[in-house]
């Protein structure tokens, strides 16, 4: 008898609707899979038999031919085991065949027969509702991860008994229900506050302005002045992740199969900080079955690249693109896939390899040719990248022995919302949501510049030697300073305080 049972893979982001053929008939006892299997896959024979012996239902001892279709497109991981499960009971007639149309079935089966979790449910659930499905049933650990998804019936199952008691009427079952405005308003304090960094009054000011504009940040001076404390605190004055931002993120985690320390949806805007002996791979995501790396874990998020002059050249040169586009791509012999990968970069660095080029207390002891090379790894077109680059100087002694605390990170986040607020709007017709993101019609139409405001910055090109990009960078700067001050136009003011924001490259 012939069974048919729907289930899905993905493909980066993307999920497919993958047909699971069942067909029992006489001939010689034996399982083959078909259809481009991997060998989690393969292994899923042994797997299944085991299973469905040990929940008590009859393994048929005919031949069995499993086909995953469509048969050209590769076919990964144990995801598949509860549909071939199901699929060889409706083929011998344990489970009515008739019932299983209106489902799609993801799952890996252990030997007792209960459901084990799988990666990247929640996209395939996400693609359930065009692939013309109704209902998706997992196995109970990632219920509530599907269940984000409005307008799909999401069952969790413990073991494929109760799978099966679900499809034989009468069903009694409810699908899995969770409160989303409950946990997009799950605001938690964050540990990291503003209000513990002493002076750097001009840092501070550069981290709003990289917050509330989404601009990529590097904080340059000597050891100890600050530098990796201000940067872990950005995450802390971003505004909160809208539901369809939330829903990116989480697709993101899900296909990485980090979901599950997370809880339901990533509700809080993600922190990445890589170490510098990381490998380029590691960072934009790579694989025989290409997963998304760190950039793209980054996304809507911050990226912290601690010491980033100790990175690897190449491997910084492999921030370039993603940097321009907010997307990866990753190409392979037999597919090429896409992750998202918006993030705001902020790093830091010391300006030499001792650490205190120009400093006014300690001497440095490095050659020009240690400076030099010290500074090649960071090359011109990355650093063009680079909106706000700013030089963090040595506290004073009554800086480091005042009591008086800063300024909270709350307040500032809420400039930092008001800005973005104003940037919503402005962009409402647009597919973008930050300064940061401007293109060049938007600078024409949301930066036009008076004639001092354009005095001013032709100055700053010839006296820099900016390029065209860096100095598109000092518009969008500029606009956000703007809207942080609540001014509907760009001024020579403005201007001038981004230009402050693009000397660092030139120091070395």
């Amino acid at each position: 008898m012939l069974a048919r049972v729907w289930s899905a893979s993905l493909y980066g982001l993307d999920a497919v609707r993958v047909g699971v053929e069942v067909d029992v008939s006489g001939g010689l006892p034996g399982t083959v899979v078909v259809g481009l299997p991997d060998t989690a896959v393969q292994e899923s024979r042994e797997r299944v038999k085991a299973a469905l012996k040990n929940s008590g239902f009859a393994f048929p001892m005919r031949k069995i031919v499993v086909n995953l279709t469509p048969a050209d497109l590769r076919k990964e991981g144990p995801s598949f085991d509860l549909p071939i499960s199901l699929g060889i009971l409706a083929a011998s007639e344990q489970v009515d065949p008739q019932q299983l149309g209106d489902y799609l079935f993801l799952g890996e089966v252990s030997l007792d027969g209960s459901l084990r979790p799988v990666s990247g449910v929640l996209p395939i659930a996400a693609a359930a509702l065009q692939m013309g499905m109704t209902s998706l049933v997992v196995p109970e650990a990632n219920a509530r991860e599907a269940a984000v998804v409005k307008g799909l019936s999401v069952y969790g199952c413990h073991n494929i008994a109760e799978v099966v008691e679900l499809l034989n009427p009468p069903n009694t079952a409810k699908p899995v229900e969770i409160d989303l405005d409950r946990l997009l308003a799950d605001d938690r304090q964050f540990h990291l506050d503003l209000k513990d960094v002493k002076g750097q009054a001009h840092a501070r000011r550069a981290l709003e302005i990289a917050a509330a504009g989404g601009h990529n940040l590097i904080f340059v001076g000597p050891p100890g002045s600050g530098k990796t404390m201000l940067a872990r605190r950005l995450p802390g004055i971003l505004p909160p992740l809208s539901f369809d931002e939330a829903l990116d993120v989480t697709k993101i985690y899900s296909v990485a199969g980090l979901l599950r320390n997370r809880g339901t949806l990533v509700t809080q805007r993600p922190f990445r900080s890589p170490h510098h002996s990381a490998s380029g791979p590691s960072l934009v995501g790579g694989g025989s079955y290409p997963k998304p790396g760190e950039i793209s874990l980054a996304h809507r998020g911050v990226l912290l690249l601690d010491e980033m002059a100790e990175f690897k050249r190449d491997v910084l040169e492999f921030l370039r693109q993603p940097l321009e586009d907010g997307c990866v791509t990753i190409s392979r012999t037999r597919q090429s896939v896409s992750f998202p990968a918006q993030f705001t970069l902020v790093a830091s660095t010391n300006p030499c390899p001792c650490g205190y080029y120009g400093d006014p207390v300690q001497p440095c002891t490095c050659s020009p040719r240690q400076r030099e090379q010290y500074w090649a790894k960071l090359s011109g077109p990355l650093m063009d990248r680079i909106d706000l680059q700013v030089a963090v100087n040595r506290l004073k002694a009554e800086e480091i022995t005042q009591q008086a605390m800063g300024e909270a990170s709350q307040p500032v986040r809420s400039r930092v919302q008001m800005a973005r607020e104003r940037a919503a709007v402005r962009f409402e017709a647009e597919a973008i949501c930050c300064n940061a993101e401007m293109q060049s019609r938007h600078l024409r139409q949301w930066c036009q510049l008076d004639n001092a405001s354009q005095g001013l910055l032709e100055g700053a090109i010839r006296k820099l030697g900016l390029s065209a990009r860096a100095t598109d960078r000092i518009l969008k700067v500029a606009r956000t300073i703007a809207d942080l001050a609540g001014d509907e136009t760009v001024g020579a003011n403005h201007v001038a305080e981004a230009i402050q924001y693009r000397t660092i490259d030139r120091m070395h």
